[in-house]
């Protein structure tokens, strides 16, 4: 599992970071201790999800050389990229609407162009679309996601809209995509 964002201190609270901060506090639900491996250029963990072993990345990259961390991690340890969820922030969707999906395009998102690119243009992967609503103009869209701290409540919002219960991860390790999606997709997740 991967959550993108951008590396310091500046970008933590910003709206390109909510899927770093969602990989985050995963990894605290399940206590697995993420650590910075410079090598690797990223935080990673590894740890038990409803018994099954998996491995955390979080990419100490900028967001656009996502790729650069996440492709040689997922040759090392020999992982599929069918295998892989990614979390990242989605301006298509409002605060507090979060989406799964597998497969497909980048969508703009650099930090996915990076990862297909680093996978030898594989696109067969899982991705979390967490919401973070759009500013309207399109030369707003940087300052937007990368300089303007995302306010508290919208933060909360869109971590909890975020959260895998346990029968959804389950479905996941389980490979039905198809459940996953429509009980977070349709429903929300309400009950978690």
């Amino acid at each position: 599992m991967v959550g993108l964002g951008n590396p310091g201190d500046a970008y933590q609270l910003t709206r390109h970071n909510i899927g770093a901060s969602w990989l985050r506090m995963l990894a605290s639900r399940f206590e697995i201790p993420l650590k910075h491996d410079r090598a690797k250029r990223a935080e990673i963990g590894r740890g038990l999800l409803l018994n099954h072993d998996v491995r955390l990345l979080v990419p100490t990259t900028y967001m656009n050389l996502s790729g650069e961390a996440i492709g040689p991690f997922l040759r090392y340890f020999r992982i599929d990229p069918d295998e892989v969820l990614v979390a990242y922030d989605d301006v298509a969707f409002e605060v507090g609407q979060t989406r799964l999906k597998f497969g497909g395009g980048p969508g703009g998102h650099n930090g996915l162009r990076s990862l297909i690119k680093h996978i030898d243009g594989n696109r067969d992967f899982g991705r979390l679309r967490i919401g973070v609503g759009h500013p309207g103009p399109s030369n707003d869209l940087v300052a937007f996601l990368t300089q303007v701290k995302m306010p508290a409540q919208e933060r909360e919002q869109s971590l909890e809209s975020s959260y895998l219960n346990d029968e959804i991860l389950a479905w996941l390790f389980a490979g039905d995509w198809q459940k996953a999606m429509t009980k977070l997709n349709s429903v929300g997740n309400e009950d978690s």
